[in-house]
């Protein structure tokens, strides 16, 4: 009889596909600097939003998007000026107004050509009509 005792199997991490379609590149500027002389969040969080709308059309069609919701936003590092900012987007969900799309920045520095994940989001948009009312969507195929 074997008495050693069975090692449990290291379970696999669950990863999130990442977004991989590129929706925007820009370099910043002086003028989207804050006080500290890093770029200001806010300008990161407009490139974001239509980083994601991009996507969203892309994925479900011509509809006039709304933004809805930010989430889970988290910024990991500084981007400064000079720096090429890339988004990257994919779309995690489409319900039957809405679309959810995740957007990765992306900043290669201009001192070395380093590439860092500098911000992260998950945005909601919704569909809506000339009038401003939630429509249903149908993904493209």
């Amino acid at each position: 009889m074997d008495r050693r005792v069975k090692k449990p199997r290291p379970r696999a991490k669950k990863t999130m596909r990442q977004p991989n379609n590129l929706a925007l590149r820009i370099t910043l500027l002086p003028r989207d600097t804050n006080r500290h002389g890093t770029i200001f969040g806010g300008v990161i969080l407009s490139h974001i939003d239509l980083a994601g709308a991009i996507e969203a059309r892309k994925t479900c069609g011509l509809y006039n998007f709304v933004t809805v919701a930010m989430d889970k936003v988290v910024f990991h590092k500084p981007v400064f000026v000079g720096d090429v900012a890339s988004f990257y987007t994919s779309t995690l969900k489409i319900g039957r107004t809405s679309v959810t799309v995740k957007v990765v920045v992306e900043a290669t520095r201009a001192v070395d050509q380093e590439t860092v994940r500098v911000t992260e989001a998950e945005v909601v948009f919704v569909a809506v009509d000339e009038s401003w009312n939630p429509v249903p969507i149908k993904p493209k195929t």
